[in-house]
């Protein structure tokens, strides 16, 4: 039977632009998530042209980690991590992303994070674009619908490849590239690629355009990171959402089938480096053919990933919408409630099972390390005696590292490591509030952006501790 690797990689996640603050501090500039304002369960965020008075923006000081880095790291060195997954803020490095010149006291701050990670013996694990970039690039060049951002990425990307070639091993291109795949609204394609569409653009045609110049860009910046330091693990980041049929109905079973289709061909291109012939057949048919050169195709041949990294979270159920033969699945109208899972407070479906389903599905198709690199359970906390008493956390963590054990011991999936998601409580990305919590250490902070930012250990910071501790053997 199978066990965790006695180095296997157990450790917390972030994302810069949640958590960093300082978002105009020592010359970085503003980014997307700059202008995303405070929302809630019921209420979408929304995205502002520039930065309006009377508007709450909860990014701009996050939980005020660029400030407070070195008492987090320690509190985190505390837990016991082995890793720490975070991102490279784009804007911080190039405040506008096409000067030629990067800025020093951006890239300053993430030696000295680094440097304090290593202190400690954790590994940094680094997203080079997290839901970050720099907000000009969505005004003077369009986003991502724009081909010259190939090459502002590349050089942002090689820019951290050199600087930190001797103090980060482990980088991920694009998180959640797929997320994108819902696009019938502005959320997924803004925090993904910077698209805000027009009236008159189809959203579908400018997604995958924006979603190709991506994975041309991460090839390219793979190829590069290689040649800088052979020892780098590069890999892709895959929101894992398995979408189950609701019913044995054959259709049901072929709604499935495409709906998976539609959400991770992101993957086939990264892992594989060609488009799938069910992608390819897609845009045909529907008349989608982007703008994809001989040298594309020949740079995403070259410029695959080592490593699967993948968040899972929820899984999600279809069923058929008199559609057929052709099946296009639409997730904002196919999807339907499973009766055999609860769901949380913002009706995510919990579903441990999921993942151990989840890591089969990717190691059947890629053959690939994977690594979780996002997992968490969103809840209102209630802080009392300076502590939370998260049972309920513990009992989500609990329940997925149980099934991924299952999957390495039983199934013989390669999972390097796992890192639950806000380990520390962060602005969410989703709703920007901070009430819905997924740390493991409590911040004091409202979604008003009041409170005095003091940092308190919950239950389940204690829980984890002792995982790390017996390498999962205690949970």
């Amino acid at each position: 039977m199978n066990k965790l690797n006695k180095n296997f990689l157990w450790g917390g996640a972030v994302a810069a632009h949640q958590f960093e603050g300082g978002w105009n501090s020592d010359g970085k500039g503003m980014s997307i998530a700059d202008v995303m304002t405070v929302g809630s369960n019921s209420t979408p965020r929304k995205i502002t042209d520039g930065i309006l008075e009377n508007e709450i923006y909860p990014n701009h000081e996050g939980i005020d980690f660029y400030n407070r880095y070195e008492g987090d790291i320690k509190l985190l060195a505390e837990l016991g991590l082995k890793c720490f997954r975070t991102s490279i803020a784009w804007s911080r490095i190039f405040p506008n992303g096409d000067e030629t010149q990067p800025n020093e006291k951006g890239l300053e701050f993430y030696d000295k994070l680094f440097d304090e990670c290593l202190k400690y013996g954790i590994e940094p694990i680094i997203t080079l674009s997290h839901f970050e970039m720099p907000y000009h690039l969505v005004k003077e060049y369009g986003g991502w619908r724009n081909r010259k951002l190939i090459d502002f990425f590349v050089s942002f990307a090689e820019t951290c490849f050199v600087r930190y070639k001797d103090k980060v091993k482990y980088w991920m291109t694009f998180n959640e590239i797929n997320n994108q795949a819902s696009f019938s609204e502005d959320f997924e394609p803004f925090t993904n690629s910077g698209l805000l569409a027009t009236e008159d653009e189809n959203r579908e045609a400018l997604m995958y355009q924006a979603a190709h110049y991506e994975l041309v860009a991460s090839a390219k910046a793979t190829i590069i990171g290689r040649k800088v330091n052979p020892d780098f693990y590069i890999g892709c980041m895959i929101a894992m959402v398995p979408v189950y049929p609701y019913s044995c109905n054959p259709k049901d079973m072929m709604a499935a089938t495409k709906a998976m289709q539609r959400k991770y061909w992101f993957a086939d291109v990264h892992v594989k480096g060609h488009y799938p012939s069910y992608i390819e057949s897609h845009l045909d048919r529907k008349g989608l053919r982007s703008d994809i050169t001989k040298e594309d195709r020949e740079l995403l041949q070259e410029g695959t990933v080592d490593y699967i990294g993948l968040s899972y979270y929820m899984s999600k159920t279809i069923t058929y919408q008199n559609n057929e033969p052709v099946f296009d699945y639409n997730e904002s109208n196919d999807l339907v409630n499973n009766p055999n899972v609860e769901s949380s407070d913002w009706g995510w479906h919990i579903d441990p099972l999921g993942l151990r389903y989840g890591l089969n599905w990717l190691n059947e198709r890629y053959e690939l390390p994977l690594f979780i690199v996002e997992n968490g359970f969103g809840a209102y906390d209630t802080f009392e005696n300076e502590t939370v008493i998260d049972d309920y956390r513990i009992e989500y963590l609990k329940a997925h590292i149980e099934t991924m054990k299952d999957a390495i011991e039983y199934d013989g999936v390669n999972v390097i490591g796992y890192t639950p998601w806000g380990v520390i409580d962060i602005v969410s990305a989703g709703t920007g509030e901070m009430e819905k919590r997924y740390g493991l250490i409590y911040v004091d902070k409202d979604n008003q952006g009041k409170g005095t930012l003091k940092r308190y250990r919950k239950k389940s910071f204690y829980w984890y501790k002792k995982v790390i501790e017996s390498n999962g053997e205690e949970i």
